[in-house]
């Protein structure tokens, strides 16, 4: 059966520190609190898709380990569909979030069994891949990963959604399969080899490069983006920020979720803009996600 989102990344464990404020480089602070929930950036897409009405599957790796069931539990919450899951010979992926009291985070992502997602293990996920209404690939995989995911979806004449998160370059017939690209002013930088004083401007270059659609995410500046020739703006909703980790990748999920709606990347961003909003107002990633029928901001 074709499936309305699929995604192909990232599964981590998710270890949270609230601190008051972030450490200088060689100095020890005493944290407040710590718990360990469900991330990456593969499986936070996922979970907001799904939570969203969206019928999703997920393709990625975990390990044997306790962090393993922990990964998965927010995917299994939201009834993402997980047969193309695999298990490997490998600790599973985990990301180091510390927090302070402005809602700030800093993250170091530790691979782990995301670095066995090879095309391999896409090839057998291929069906599913050219059968869905959109893709969805970001960079916590293997990027010669992201690559193959692109051709195997325009190939098949599946809607990609590419967000290079975090910031990687890849080859221009990678990218410019996407429809949309989605990235941040830094990650838009690393693709082009030069900031932009606009963020219009960038978007502007990236379609220019040949790429269908692009979306520019600005955190607390909205969003900007250029679709068929004309470049549009938003604004990001207004709320009292508690915890902005995941919400990038709220935002994409979201996304994903109104476009294989039949939304229109601009329609479907505005959606996306009131989930990210949704999603910093509530402590971590996957747990702060709105289900269908929420109120958002």
């Amino acid at each position: 059966m074709a499936r309305d989102v699929v995604v192909v990344g990232s599964i981590n464990a998710d270890l949270v520190v609230q601190v008051e404020r972030h450490p200088l480089p060689g100095e020890t602070l005493l944290g407040r609190t710590s718990v360990v929930l469900p991330g990456g950036k593969g499986a936070n897409q996922a979970v907001a898709a799904a939570r969203l009405g969206a019928d999703v599957a997920m393709v990625g790796a975990v390990g044997e380990d306790v962090n393993a069931t922990t990964a998965l539990s927010g995917l299994r919450d939201a009834g993402v569909d997980l047969a193309h899951v695999h298990t490997v010979d490998a600790p599973t992926g985990l990301a180091v979030v510390t927090l302070s009291d402005d809602g700030e985070n800093t993250i170091v992502v530790v691979p782990g069994a995301n670095a066995a997602v090879g095309e391999r293990v896409v090839d057998g996920a291929a069906d599913l891949v050219t059968g869905a209404r959109v893709c969805v690939v970001q960079a916590e995989i293997p990027l010669a990963t992201v690559a193959h995911v692109a051709r195997l979806a325009d190939a098949g004449g599946t809607r990609l959604v590419l967000n290079v998160a975090p910031a990687a370059e890849l080859p221009l017939e990678t990218v410019v399969a996407a429809d949309p690209l989605v990235v941040n002013e830094h990650e838009a930088a690393t693709l082009l080899g030069r900031r932009f004083a606009d963020a219009g401007d960038a978007a502007r270059e990236l379609a220019a490069r040949g790429v269908r659609s692009v979306v520019v995410t600005l955190g607390a500046g909205g969003v900007v983006g250029v679709e068929d020739g004309a470049t549009w703006s938003l604004p990001a909703r207004t709320v009292d920020a508690l915890d902005t980790t995941g919400a990038g990748d709220a935002f994409v999920g979201a996304l994903a979720a109104g476009i294989a709606d039949g939304l229109a990347v601009e329609q479907a961003a505005v959606l996306a803009t009131r989930v990210a909003a949704a999603s910093v107002t509530r402590l971590g990633a996957q747990p702060s996600y709105p289900w269908r029928g929420d109120d958002l901001p």
